[in-house]
């Protein structure tokens, strides 16, 4: 297993969310690039979040920045311009937070859920979806099967583990999502400041 693979973490500590979905893709609204409908659901997307005074120009670089304590790699991501996952690869194998496997999806719910308070947009989109499947499409990656977070094409199914899409349909159909992070989870902030 790839030392970024997050689904011994999923199986371990959150089981709820373990296992393989499959959805007809008829009735799904897909997530594949941010320039496309439905690309604001991207943890790319272009939605600003203000956490602690601190701005953060996507959820993306937010979570990313969620795995990391020490000063040098939370000052290489927040600052670096582009795709904030490639630059955490740098640093995760020496710098990633012990805990990072425990506290997973609830990093992902927070940062889901400041994008809901924040963001009118997204709150629109979500309410706009009501009634769809939401998944993130990785049929294009060149890998043979989506990561935890999306699914791939099969015929007429999106299939795959689809947790962005999941915490997303349960964050649209309840209005919140419940998490609970370690007391020193936004230790990373007082960097920024």
């Amino acid at each position: 297993m790839s030392f970024y693979s997050i689904s011994d973490f999923i199986r371990e500590n959150y089981p709820e969310y373990w296992g393989i979905q499959t959805y007809p893709a008829a009735e799904c609204v897909r997530i594949h690039k941010i320039d496309e409908e439905w690309g604001i659901f991207s943890n790319f997307g272009h939605t600003p979040l203000v956490i602690e005074g601190v701005t953060f120009d996507t959820s993306e670089r937010l979570f990313q920045l969620m795995k990391f304590k020490d000063e040098e790699p939370v000052k290489a991501i927040y600052y670096k311009k582009g795709n904030p996952k490639m630059t955490t690869k740098h640093w995760e194998k020496t710098h990633r937070r012990e805990d990072w496997g425990k506290m997973i999806i609830d990093a992902m719910k927070f940062c889901l859920t400041m994008k809901y308070q924040q963001s009118e947009e997204f709150r629109n989109e979500l309410e706009r979806s009501k009634g769809k499947i939401i998944v993130e499409d990785q049929t294009g990656f060149t890998k043979k099967n989506p990561d935890a977070w999306g699914v791939k094409l099969q015929g007429d199914n999106f299939v795959g583990p689809s947790l962005l899409g999941r915490l997303l349909m349960e964050l649209r159909d309840t209005g919140k999502l419940e998490y609970t992070l370690p007391a020193d989870a936004f230790q990373f902030i007082g960097y920024l400041k």
